[in-house]
């Protein structure tokens, strides 16, 4: 079993001046320790607007001070919200690469969802919205880091080398963090490690640990390799004497508990007034956080606790025997890695740094023989990495030029569409490099507040219509077309009668997508019928595909089979 360290960067109550620059050489310096003393990772989660719970807006920062002070500790980035991001995670990326090279190959990159209503709201994100989104960017963030140059996808543009490049290869370990059981199946079904980072008791991980091993041998990796790693976060304090263990972690572990739940469940939050540990201390009691409730026994430790009414947690926190016993459970259980939570909720510094050498000393030897047998095997990860997509390639043509551009202010953006002439070749390009750049994000928007024939009026004219076909070609996923080669062709019926027929072709060496006006040369393989409108609503996911077709908005001919996975061969989800 491996042993790693969690910094939430917390600071409770009223910070007076510089008391945050003296918390992050604090958190460094606990970190120096833990890589003298042979501990697996640090871990820092990306946060942003929780005031006392965490001040690690900036991991990467933290961790490359870390990188630049220790020698092997590996260093845990994130997890980090990828959907707060949208799809488009360069600066993740750039920043993963720069902190492995300087770490001489020691990152991992987590990806996490966000349910905290202050990231949330301030990012524009909806909580529907969230797996989607942090799936794909995960998926983008891969192929960054291996393909030569970037293939583009999911609203990023072709023909990009992403540098610097990562020392390790094909990239840092992927992982999935979060809170639920829900989470170790997900990351399971993406070849991703598991960090869990909700205190759970051992008996019931058992069954989560057994799920997400089943699971990972049926994977389909986002990235370009498997890890396979089952992590847990736990709070932590050792000390020789219970009570006084107690007494230095205990208000810290709750306060964190707290602060977790008020951020992402129950709390409303007054920007610089309101004072969460004040809350905290009024209100622990009431969300099952009583510190009556744990007392010094000598019993085995449990990390949810109920006495005399009152429910509380306590998890890793008392003597060496105490601590080895818990851990021995969650090894039994076939945990990989435990995660403690030692600086928490104001924890003074020097009993952080007594904790984790008294750990060290007697209880980590214990769990220090001969690594338990892998339940993933390495033919697992042959047959896994078979199930994924190829490394995209870009044309030998593709490239950017010097005189490139972005697009108009957001605030133009809908003035610039709306008055696109057909014919007006300049306005069409802005258009074109709009989306573009903004991605789908945009798009999806500008649709949903636009009604049919504004629509037909602009996206479905000759030149909107053409940027969506052409999206369409640079999405297009070889691996997910499962052999299919022909012709789709598509009739968009205009509100004046006419119809507009498109025909996308399936081909090649390589294969590719090829989109063009007009019908098909021969009998196409498959034919979808269906309003200008409509189309454009399917393209910016205002309108189910199953929905149109049950409705009787959308009509289908030919190779049904086709139309089964042709959302998965243009890099959205499958369609029906």
């Amino acid at each position: 079993m491996r042993f790693s360290i969690l910094h939430e960067l917390q600071l409770p109550g009223p910070a007076a001046r510089g008391a945050e620059q003296q918390l992050l050489q604090e958190a460094l310096e606990q970190v120096e320790l833990a890589d003298r003393l042979g501990y697996h990772a640090v871990w820092i989660p990306e946060r942003h607007f929780q005031e006392e719970r965490s001040g690690a807006s900036a991991p990467a920062v933290f961790l490359a001070a870390a990188a630049a002070r220790t020698n092997t500790i590996r260093l845990g980035y994130g997890p980090v919200p990828l959907a707060l991001h949208g799809t488009n995670p360069t600066f993740v990326v750039e920043s993963a690469c720069s902190l492995d090279l300087v770490s001489g190959g020691r990152v991992a990159l987590a990806a996490g969802e966000s349910v905290a209503g202050a990231e949330l709201g301030a990012f524009g994100v909806a909580r529907a919205d969230q797996r989607a989104r942090w799936r794909a960017a995960l998926g983008v963030a891969a192929r960054m880091m291996v393909e030569t140059p970037f293939a583009g996808g999911d609203g990023m543009p072709a023909a990009r080398q992403v540098v610097p490049r990562p020392v390790q290869a094909p990239h840092p370990p992927l992982w999935l963090g979060g809170g639920k059981r829900a989470t170790a199946r997900v990351a399971a079904e993406g070849g991703l490690g598991a960090l869990l980072l909700t205190p759970t008791d051992p008996e019931p991980v058992r069954d989560w640990v057994d799920e997400y091993y089943e699971t990972l041998t049926e994977c389909v990796p986002l990235g370009f390799a498997v890890h396979a790693s089952f992590a847990l976060a736990l709070p932590m304090m050792v000390h020789a004497d219970e009570a006084e263990a107690l007494a230095r972690g205990l208000d810290g572990a709750h306060f964190d508990a707290y602060a977790r739940g008020y951020y992402e469940s129950f709390g409303r939050h007054r920007p610089g007034r309101t004072s969460v540990w004040e809350e905290f201390e009024a209100r622990r009691d009431d969300v099952g956080l009583a510190r009556s409730a744990i007392v010094a026994s000598g019993e085995p430790l449990s990390v949810r606790v109920l006495r005399g009414g009152l429910g509380s947690l306590r998890g890793a926190i008392g003597t060496p025997e105490q601590v080895r016993e818990l851990v021995a459970r969650y090894d039994d259980a076939g945990v990989d890695e435990l995660v403690l939570h030692v600086a928490s909720g104001g924890v003074a510094h020097h009993d952080v740094l007594a904790a984790l050498e008294l750990f060290a000393a007697e209880v980590m030897p214990a769990f220090a023989g001969s690594p338990r047998p892998s339940r993933f095997t390495g033919a697992d990860a042959r047959r896994a990495l078979e199930r994924r997509e190829a490394r995209q390639v870009v044309g030998v043509d593709d490239a950017f030029g010097a005189d490139d551009d972005g697009a108009a202010p957001a605030a133009a953006a809908d003035t610039e569409v709306e008055t696109m002439g057909i014919t007006d070749r300049s306005k069409f390009v802005a258009f074109r490099r709009d989306m573009e750049a903004r991605g789908e994000k945009a798009f999806q928007a500008f649709v949903r507040r636009s009604d049919d024939a504004r629509l037909e009026r602009t996206v479905g004219s000759g030149a909107g219509l053409r940027v969506i076909f052409a999206t369409m070609e640079r999405q297009f996923v070889p691996g997910r077309a499962g052999g299919f080669t022909g012709d789709i062709q598509y009739n968009l019926r205009a509100a004046d009668g006419s119809v507009r027929s498109w025909t996308v072709s399936i081909g090649g060496e390589p294969l590719r997508a090829r989109a063009r006006a007009g019908a098909a040369g021969g009998e196409p393989k498959l034919t979808i019928t269906l309003a200008v409108a409509d189309f454009i609503r399917i393209a910016g996911r205002d309108l189910d595909p199953v929905q149109a077709v049950m409705t009787g908005r959308m009509e289908l001919a030919g190779d049904f089979a086709v139309a089964l996975k042709l959302g998965e061969m243009f890099g959205q989800p499958a369609a029906f």
